[in-house]
């Protein structure tokens, strides 16, 4: 365990934002993390647990400590002639797991190459892509309870999986810090091209009959020539949920609006890109100050380079407003706020 005090978290968070923290505690192990939880300086004063800062936006200095998550290891705990279980740290860089399963031929992440972040933001997001979300494998979570320093293993069942949505959102939020994960892969070549950009970007590749490494290459290709680099470029991805609507909302709107695009879910609503519609309503590529919408991808807003957290709250809330006026939506960020 190693501390640092009046620390700058601009390296530790994607979006680049020059906030301080009194203490950045830095772990590297389970008991590591217990020990951090009963000191003083942590137990009696607020404090929060950073992976990649790939999903956070800090409006302010964190006047309490910050816990950097470096639990890391990846092992594989067991096979069969189909599946491979695979244990990951939650401290782990997400896109190096998703490498490493890849170069072992073992399936069911690879759509979900480049998200960035840690490993341990995966089950609190149920991070998706590409027509995977990381429900679709996840087979447990192992997590410390705060209260009693207990370790605990949810199956994924009891993780209440949803939408970029998890028991670790409402129930269990500010109750336990997950600390791995097991991950159940496919050891044949099952591959998911469903997910139109997948499917032109292979034809385009002449690849007929893709594998597993095949589609990860492609998804690393799209995601680059449409998503910012976070290290040239501040941003957390995608800012904003897609909305999900009630059907006959939605045929009203394409009363109005005939090329409004929308997605049947399982559970009859209908999924909406966040993207069009703030497309739509002319925010494309906008800059305001420090920060806007990026110019290839309207829902991701980035950091020019001197941006603060209150500035790019204040332009999302901007975003949310106009796309409130012109369709009567209301997005959802998808980044933590703090």
């Amino acid at each position: 365990m190693y501390t640092e005090t009046n620390r700058s978290l601009k390296e530790f968070n994607t979006f680049g934002v020059d906030a301080k923290a009194n203490q950045l505690v830095t772990i590297t192990s389970v008991d590591e993390l217990k020990q951090a939880l009963i000191t003083p300086e942590i137990k009696n004063n607020p404090w929060l647990v950073l992976g990649g800062g790939s999903n956070i936006l800090f409006t302010r200095d964190f006047d309490g400590a910050v816990i950097l998550n470096r639990i890391k290891g990846v092992e594989k705990i067991r096979e069969d002639e189909n599946y491979v279980w695979i244990k990951a740290g939650s401290g782990e860089v997400w896109h190096e797991l998703v490498m490493w399963c890849v170069e072992r031929n073992y399936g069911g992440i690879e759509n979900l190459s480049l998200i960035p972040g840690c490993v341990g933001a995966g089950p609190i997001q149920n991070i998706g892509a590409y027509g995977v979300e990381i429900k679709d494998v996840l087979e447990a979570v192992e997590v410390l309870m705060i209260d009693d320093g207990t370790l605990l293993t949810l199956s994924n069942a009891e993780c209440l999986f949803g939408y970029r949505d998890s028991i670790f959102k409402n129930q269990l939020r500010g109750k336990c810090i997950i600390v791995s994960v097991v991950l159940k892969l496919s050891k044949k070549t099952e591959v998911n091209t469903t997910y139109g950009a997948i499917k032109q970007e292979l034809e385009e590749a002449g690849i007929h009959n893709p594998g597993i490494r095949d589609v990860g290459e492609a998804v690393i290709r799209i995601r680059k020539s449409k998503l910012p680099d976070p290290s040239r470029l501040g941003n957390a991805g995608s800012f904003f949920k897609n909305p999900e609507v009630e059907k006959e909302f939605f045929d009203e709107l394409k009363n109005e609006f005939e090329k409004i695009p929308g997605f049947e879910q399982a559970s009859g609503k209908i999924k909406i890109p966040a993207g069009w519609l703030i497309e739509q309503c002319g925010l494309k590529g906008v800059r305001v100050g420090n920060t806007g919408t990026h110019k290839d991808q309207a829902l991701v807003i980035v950091n020019y380079g001197n941006a603060s957290g209150k500035e790019i709250l204040d332009f999302a809330d901007s975003v949310i407003e106009k796309v409130k006026n012109k369709f009567s939506i209301n997005l959802e960020k998808e980044v933590n706020i703090i």
